[in-house]
């Protein structure tokens, strides 16, 4: 599956880049004959990734860190991994049939170690989303860090067709209780009032989840709102928490404003640190 080299025009790069471009567009054709059901998830940035490595590698074997760049974001998606695979496939025979029109892609014909290497990180991001599949936080009745998680591959995508950083268009209101001198029936109130509380303040179609036994965070749109909203927030906790007087001693909640980091991944990260703070 050798890759032709490609020329650059006068000055640089034209001709390279239109040859990733094409075969960026053979290889969509090639993944939606064979079955890809949704046309408008295929593109990806990773996707990107991986013709620009087998275009400057030469070979798509070589490509294995790219690959498996994709099999992650194609789980982190929904992709199954019978979808998964095809879609390999298609970019196999894309390469193993040159410029040769319609090909017929077969996973069999597949060349093994890129089967196992996309199916193990296919099966990494697979395993954890099956391990976080709760949906609902039972205590808040808030959805779950999961479901967070999914929201900000969607903020992060739509961030990078616009070619900007997701930073620039949302921001992580986070709320943490400190409860560790609170015991029995008041500690699980607490959180029951912070949720209602973000439930009143954010009821307008911005993310709200619980993130930990003590930590909220609503994923809110970065705008002229943003103050005013941290206000409602602060203005509604203290209302709630007033009422009793075990939780009224505990202290003010924590209401911070949390910038997005640079990739999905790295919200990930956060949002799991954030839990644990």
């Amino acid at each position: 599956m050798d890759v032709p080299a490609t020329r650059s025009g006068p000055g640089g790069a034209p001709l390279a880049d239109r040859a990733l471009r094409t075969l960026r567009a053979r290889w969509r054709t090639a993944s939606l004959a064979a079955g890809w059901r949704f046309p408008s998830d295929w593109a990806l940035p990773e996707v990107d990734a991986v013709c620009a490595a087998v275009m400057a590698k030469g070979r798509v074997e070589a490509a294995e860190t790219a690959l498996a760049g994709l099999a992650r974001a194609r789980a982190a998606a929904g992709a199954g991994l019978a979808e998964t695979l095809a879609d390999l496939a298609a970019l196999h025979a894309v390469l193993d049939h040159g410029d040769d029109g319609f090909v017929s892609p077969d996973v069999d014909a597949t060349p093994a170690r890129l089967l196992r290497t996309t199916a193990l990180a296919w099966a990494d991001v697979a395993t954890d989303q099956l391990v976080h599949t709760e949906v609902t936080d039972p205590l808040t009745g808030l959805p779950s860090a999961a479901y967070l998680r999914t929201r900000l591959y969607e903020v992060y995508r739509a961030a990078a067709a616009r070619e900007r950083p997701a930073a620039e268009d949302h921001v992580l209101l986070v709320v943490s209780l400190d409860l560790t001198t609170v015991t029995g029936f008041p500690r699980l109130t607490g959180m029951i009032l912070v949720a209602d509380a973000l439930r009143t303040v954010f009821d307008s179609g911005q993310s709200v989840a619980s993130l930990g036994p003590s930590v909220v965070a609503a994923l809110v749109p970065k705008d002229e709102r943003v103050a005013s909203h941290g206000v409602a927030l602060r203005r509604a906790l203290n209302e709630r928490l007033s009422v009793d007087a075990q939780l009224a001693d505990t202290g003010r909640p924590r209401v911070s404003a949390v910038r997005l980091p640079a990739t999905h991944e790295m919200a990930c990260d956060l949002l799991a640190h954030l839990a644990r703070v």
